[in-house]
């Protein structure tokens, strides 16, 4: 059985700006990006480890989903997926307190 995934609100609010943003231009492209986020986000629930560790951050792992990234802590004792962030390569790095 898999990890559960649970989305911080922050992750979740994130997710909802960049999808906005692109609707502004291209309705169809800010669906394939918002699912694509969150296809890749549900891959963590069997495979947990697949992101990177993220340097800047003990603890926290990065899925590249170009030019996007998933930051995400793992909790193997309750199997656990915390989203904690959808982040836009173009942007600063993820504050992620």
């Amino acid at each position: 059985m898999g990890f559960k995934i649970i989305f911080s609100p922050e992750s979740l609010e994130h997710l909802g700006e960049m999808v906005r943003h692109i609707a502004q231009d291209n309705p169809d492209a800010a669906l394939r990006v918002g699912m694509k986020l969150l296809d890749h986000a549900a891959l963590l629930a069997d495979f947990p480890e697949l992101g990177r560790p993220y340097a800047k951050r003990p603890g926290i792992r990065r899925l590249s989903v170009k030019p996007y990234a998933i930051c995400y802590r793992v909790r193997s004792e309750i199997r656990v997926i915390e989203i904690l962030e959808f982040w836009h390569g173009a942007r600063r790095g993820p504050v992620l307190l």
